[in-house]
């Protein structure tokens, strides 16, 4: 089966790979990656000398999602920017609990714009350098 990619992904795609030409992760100071569909935000802290995963964080969390669902009634629904925020401190705590503190940012190929911006911002709040 052939999968068809819009030009939208295309170019999403192609900024990114024009991103990473100039962006890497060392273990002194690993890279802040950031993808978001739809429904999700994920991100997450990588060392790339290593090409190991050091922390993330996700909407599909169990304990993320759970809280996102128990501070809000069903009846009113969370904003995407409203959650990437969440994940934005989530991520920082993370790594400050492993000792990570500097990292390079990564936007993934997405305008720095709307929920990107809101969880790097949220993530400088919570503690990381970037």
């Amino acid at each position: 089966m052939i999968a068809i990619i819009s030009e939208k992904v295309r170019g999403r795609i192609r900024r990114h790979k024009r991103l990473r030409k100039r962006v890497s992760g060392i273990s002194l100071c690993p890279r802040l990656n950031v993808f978001r569909s739809a429904k999700h935000i994920y991100c997450q802290i990588i060392d790339d000398t290593k090409g190991i995963t050091l922390v993330s964080a996700s909407t599909i969390d169990k304990e993320i999602s759970k809280s996102v669902s128990s501070e809000k009634q069903k009846s009113e629904k969370w904003k995407k920017t409203d959650v990437a925020k969440i994940i934005g401190t989530v991520i920082a705590k993370r790594a400050l609990e492993k000792g990570i503190k500097k990292v390079v940012f990564d936007r993934g190929g997405y305008l720095y714009h709307g929920r990107v911006k809101v969880l790097a911002e949220a993530a400088r709040e919570g503690g990381l350098e970037f």
